[in-house]
């Protein structure tokens, strides 16, 4: 697979400036990587490629926003600002132009703040904000976890223990082929697990939880097929 400059500067070449998606960066050809990152965006309001308004379980809706960040691609984040403590709140930034089954998301997130918890997370095969498959790393617990929302239930399937340092960059994988399901973190395996609960094509989001303040640098998908 190219590297993730090469596939930037394709894309840049092919998007051009679209004013429905902002920064959205995307070769709109099958088994070619759509990149979305923030180095163009204005500070304030997620980009109208993501919807921001859904959360799985209760609490406050997520405050999703661009932020400066001089650590990240163009000095620019998409970050979860709302910092309500409420355990079983999880917000998701849906990324709405693609709808895929199998496929590769990556994204680069850094964890900046939470007492109750300071994650980030992929979902992916997304039907709606109650039922996805989702991993996140967790910088207080040091682990990184895959797990499958059914109903608005979070179900635990595979977990690893690994540092995952507040402040820093980090990368977050989670490939989906059939019913096997592989999450990397930081460019090493971690997590290979099968089910089969969801099949269908869905949507692919950007996660935190309860308090977590998370800066969310690109969100890279690859199809697979």
């Amino acid at each position: 697979m190219p590297s993730r400059d090469t596939l930037l500067s394709k894309l840049r070449r092919h998007a051009g400036r679209s004013a429905v998606f902002g920064t959205l960066l995307s070769m709109a050809f099958s088994a070619a990587a759509e990149e979305v990152d923030f180095a163009t965006a204005e500070n304030g309001p997620a980009p109208a490629a993501f919807d921001t308004r859904m959360r799985t379980g209760g609490g406050r809706p997520g405050r999703w926003e661009v932020v400066s960040d001089n650590t990240a691609k163009g000095s620019k984040a998409l970050a979860q600002l709302e910092a309500d403590p409420t355990d079983y709140r999880f917000p998701l930034a849906i990324y709405l132009p693609a709808m895929i089954a199998d496929l590769e998301a990556t994204t680069r997130f850094k964890p900046m703040s939470g007492k109750v918890d300071q994650a980030g997370g992929l979902a992916v095969r997304l039907a709606d904000s109650n039922n996805y498959y989702l991993t996140r790393a967790n910088a207080l617990e040091d682990n990184v976890s895959f797990y499958r929302v059914v109903r608005g239930r979070r179900q635990e399937l595979a977990t690893a223990n690994v540092k995952v340092s507040a402040g820093d960059w980090h990368t977050l994988t989670l490939r989906a082929e059939g019913n096997r399901f592989t999450v990397s973190f930081d460019g090493k395996q971690l997590l290979s697990h099968a089910d089969s609960t969801f099949t269908a094509p869905g949507k692919v989001a950007l996660w935190t939880k309860a308090d977590s303040v998370t800066r969310f640098e690109f969100l890279m998908i690859t199809p697979l097929h």
